[in-house]
C-alpha cells in the first residue's frame, strides 16, 4: 500500500487536517503536523527535541511559514487557524499531493505551472530536522520565503508572550536563537544544492499570538498558542534546484542534506531488509500495510542511557505525549523487536528495564524531568515474564536466560509474601491487589483522587499474567537444570483455583474476584488473556486456564459484545457506566478511557485467542484487515492508541501508539504461522 493523498484530501481541509504526520529521532525527539500544514495541537512543531533522552522534550522549531513568489504572482504554502475562527492563509489549497516515502512525509505543491516538493525527517540520534525543498516543475525562477516561528517550552504546556525577549543572533548559514540564559540554543540553518548560498536570512522578534489548536478546544484544554517570528529566510531557486532547512540543537549538523536524506532512506531499507531475512516470508506475500508498521515499529525504539549501560534501550508507549512505561514497553517488546527481527534490541530493553527492579516490581513511569521511577502497577512486572519468555523462544540465549533467572526467582518471592500496595498471593493461589487511591492495572485512568477502575481484589488478567509467569519459570528452570517443583506446584493450586473466575450462567469470566464490593462480572475484555496467553501451551505439561468450552465461550462473548473493526471495547455496551464517545475535558475523556472506549492493542490478543480456539488462520487475519484502511487515517503509517467505542470508531488519545502497532504486527505473523 503506498500511502498518497491527492486533492481529494488534501484540498479538504476538513480531512487534511485529520490526517497526522510523525518523524522520530531514536532518542524521544520528534516532529509532527497534519498534512494541511495547520497546527491542531500543542505537540505539533518541526522540532521538539528530547533535551535528556528519552525525556524533557521541548518544543524549538513550531512552524515555517512558506510563500513562493513566481511569475509575480505569491502563493502561500501554509495554513494557519486563528483564535477567531479565521482560516488565513489558505495554503492548503496549493497542496497537490501527499505521500509517503518510507517513513519521510511528502508534499507536492503546484503553483500555476511550478511544482515543489517537500520532505521533512530526522537525524537519527540527535535532535536535529531537515526541512527539504526541490523546485521539480516551472518554466522560470520562483523565490522560496520562509518565516521561522519559534517557541520554547515544555511539549504539554502553551505559550503565551507576555513580553518575552529571546536573544536571536546571526551566524553562518543562519541564526541562533536562545530563549533565556541556560536554555538549549536552537540553530536554524541553511543549505542550498552545489553548497550555494543563495540565500539571506533576515532577524526579526515579533509575536505572532492567538494561534487556534482545535484538537486541544475537543480535548478541554487551553487551545490558544502564540509564537516567536524570529527571522524570515528567502532564496531563488533555479529548475531542479533544493533547498534545506535544518533545526538542530546541535551547533555543527550535518549541512549536505542530499547525504542526510540517503542516510535515512538507508536506515528505513535496513529496517525493511533485517524483517525481510528474519520473517522467512516471501517479499511478494507481504501486504505492504504490514511493512508500513514494520517502520513505524522503529519509532518507538529510543536509547535510554544509564549511569552504567550509556547504549540502554527503551519504549515510547506513544506519540505525541507518552513517555516510556513499564507496562506498555513490556507489552510492546515481542512486537517490536522480536517481531521485526530485531532480538538484540528486545535484550538490551530486558536488560535496561531489570536495572530498576525494586522489591519484585519494574517501575510503571519513567517521569518526564525526574530520575525515580514510579511503581504503581501490578501487571506491569508479570508481562515482563512473557517478554522474555518470546524473546528466548526467538534466541535460545540460554546464557541471558541464566543472568536473569535470580531476578525472575526474586520477583516471584515479593509476590508470594506481599510488596507494595496490597500485592500478594492469597491463600487460594491468586494474586490480591490494591488499596484505596491507588490504580494498579491497565485500566488506570485516574482524575486527582478518583480511581474511575480501582478493580481493588483479584484481576482476571493479572492471575492469567500469574500463571503464565508461574508456568514460563517452570520452564526457565528445566532449561537450566534447577528444580522447577516449587513453580509447578504454584501453578497447579492457580490453575485450580482460576475456575472461581468463571460464571457458568453468562458464559463468560468475572472481571475482578474479591472486590470491597464482592465479585465484579463486568464484561471486559481482560478475560481474552486467560485464553491468549501462550506460556502453557509452549510446555505441554502445563494445562491451560479455561477448559476447551470456556475459552471458545470467552472468545465468542468477545466477538459478539466487545469486538469493533479496531479492537476491543473496554466495557459491555449494555453496562449502565458504558461511554459511546471519547472527548471532552480531562474529567470526561478518562472518566470513559476505560469504559467502552475501543483500544487498537488488545485485538492481537483477539486474534491470538480465536486462532486458539477456531484453528482458522484465514479467519483471524481477516479481523486485522480495518487496521489496513486506518494507517491511512488519522496518523499516516500508525496506528492510533484508542477509538470511540460506537461506529465510526473515530481514532482518539495518541496518534500513534506502540503497543497498537506491535499487537497488530505480532498478530498478523501469528495468523499467517511465522
Amino acid at each position: 500500500m503506498n500511502i498518497h493523498f491527492g486533492r481529494e484530501i488534501c484540498g479538504n481541509l476538513a480531512t487534511a487536517e485529520t490526517r497526522e504526520w510523525l518523524v522520530t529521532n531514536g532518542i524521544g525527539g520528534y516532529a509532527a503536523g497534519t498534512v494541511a500544514g495547520v497546527s491542531t495541537r500543542r505537540y505539533h512543531g518541526l522540532l521538539i527535541a528530547a533535551l535528556k533522552p528519552p525525556v524533557a522534550r521541548t518544543l524549538l522549531l513550531t512552524q515555517l511559514d512558506e510563500t513562493i513568489q513566481y511569475n509575480d504572482r505569491f502563493y502561500p504554502l501554509y495554513t494557519n487557524r486563528w483564535a477567531d475562527g479565521t482560516i488565513e492563509p489558505h495554503g492548503y489549497l496549493n497542496l497537490e499531493s501527499f505521500r509517503l516515502d518510507g517513513t519521510i512525509p511528502v508534499w507536492t505543491f503546484a503553483c500555476a505551472d511550478a511544482l515543489i516538493e517537500k520532505r521533512i525527517w530526522m537525524q537519527q540520534g540527535e535532535n536535529t530536522t531537515y526541512i527539504r525543498y526541490t523546485f521539480y516543475r516551472g518554466s522560470q525562477p520562483l523565490t522560496l520565503s520562509l518565516k521561522a516561528l519559534v517557541n520554547y517550552r515544555d511539549y504539554h504546556s502553551s505559550t503565551h508572550n507576555d513580553g518575552w525577549q529571546m536573544q536571536i543572533e546571526e551566524i553562518d548559514r543562519g541564526i541562533n536563537v536562545t530563549a533565556f540564559p541556560k536554555a538549549a540554543t536552537l540553530y536554524l540553518l541553511a543549505t542550498q544544492d552545489g553548497d550555494k548560498a543563495n540565500f539571506d536570512w533576515q532577524i526579526n522578534h515579533t509575536w505572532y499570538e492567538n494561534f487556534a489548536l482545535s484538537v486541544e478546544s475537543y480535548r478541554g484544554l487551553d487551545d490558544i498558542e502564540d509564537r516567536l517570528h524570529a527571522a524570515t529566510c528567502s532564496v531563488t531557486l533555479q529548475l531542479g534546484e533544493s533547498f534545506t532547512v535544518i533545526a538542530s540543537t546541535q551547533n555543527n549538523p550535518k549541512l549536505d542534506s542530499k547525504i542526510a536524506l540517503d542516510r535515512r532512506q538507508d536506515y528505513d531499507r535496513q529496517i525493511l531488509d533485517l524483517w525481510y531475512s528474519k520473517s522467512n516470508l516471501a517479499t511478494d506475500n507481504i501486504p505492504s500495510w504490514v511493512e508500513q508498521l514494520v517502520l513505524a515499529a522503529d519509532r518507538f525504539i529510543v536509547d535510554r542511557p544509564l549511569n552504567d549501560d550509556p547504549d540502554g534501550k527503551t519504549i515510547i508507549a506513544g506519540y505525541p505525549w507518552f513517555t516510556d512505561w513499564g507496562r506498555d514497553t513490556m507489552i510492546s517488546l515481542p512486537g517490536l523487536t522480536v517481531s521485526t527481527g530485531r532480538v538484540e534490541i528486545a535484550r538490551k530493553i530486558l536488560s535496561t528495564f531489570a536495572k530498576y527492579v525494586d522489591r519484585g516490581m519494574l517501575p510503571n513511569l519513567f517521569p518526564d524531568a525526574g530520575e525515580v521511577p514510579e511503581y504503581n502497577t501490578v501487571d506491569a512486572t508479570l508481562w515482563y515474564f512473557e517478554a522474555i519468555r518470546t524473546y528466548y523462544q526467538a534466541t535460545g540465549d540460554r546464557e541471558f536466560l541464566a543472568q536473569l533467572f535470580p531476578l525472575l526467582a526474586e520477583i516471584i518471592d515479593w509476590h508470594v509474601k506481599g510488596t507494595r500496595y496490597n500485592i500478594h498471593l492469597d491463600r487460594d493461589g491468586l494474586i490480591y491487589a490494591g488499596e484505596t487511591g491507588v490504580q494498579l492495572t491497565w485500566m488506570d485512568a485516574k482524575v486527582e483522587d478518583w480511581v474511575v477502575t480501582p478493580r481493588i481484589g483479584k484481576p482476571v488478567e493479572v492471575n492469567a499474567l500469574w500463571y503464565n509467569a508461574l508456568v514460563s519459570m517452570a520452564h526457565f528452570a528445566g532449561i537450566l537444570g534447577k528444580s522447577a517443583s516449587e513453580y509447578e506446584q504454584m501453578a497447579a493450586k492457580t490453575k485450580e483455583a482460576f475456575q472461581r473466575f468463571w460464571d457458568d450462567a453468562e458464559g463468560y469470566c468475572y472481571d475482578v474476584l474479591d472486590t470491597p464490593e464482592g465479585n465484579d462480572l463486568s464484561l471486559r475484555p481482560n478475560q481474552i488473556f486467560a485464553v491468549s496467553l501462550p506460556a502453557m501451551d509452549s510446555v505441554s505439561s502445563f494445562p491451560s486456564l479455561l477448559s476447551t468450552s470456556q475459552q471458545r465461550s470467552v472468545v465468542d462473548k468477545v466477538a459478539t459484545t466487545l469486538l469493533t473493526s479496531y479492537g476491543l471495547r473496554s466495557l459491555s455496551p449494555s453496562h449502565p457506566k458504558y461511554t459511546e464517545r471519547y472527548g471532552g475535558d480531562r474529567l470526561q475523556r478518562d472518566g470513559s478511557y476505560h469504559q467502552g472506549t475501543t483500544w487498537g492493542w488488545l485485538i492481537g490478543h483477539f486474534v491470538q485467542a480465536h486462532l486458539k480456539v477456531y484453528q482458522n488462520p484465514a479467519l483471524a487475519r481477516s479481523f486485522l484487515e480495518p487496521m489496513a484502511n486506518h494507517i491511512q487515517d488519522s496518523c499516516v503509517g500508525n496506528i492510533s492508541e484508542i477509538f470511540d467505542a460506537d461506529a465510526p470508531f473515530t481514532p482518539r488519545g495518541c496518534f500513534a501508539q506502540a503497543w497498537s502497532v506491535a499487537e497488530v504486527l505480532r498478530a498478523w505473523l501469528i495468523a499467517v504461522g511465522c
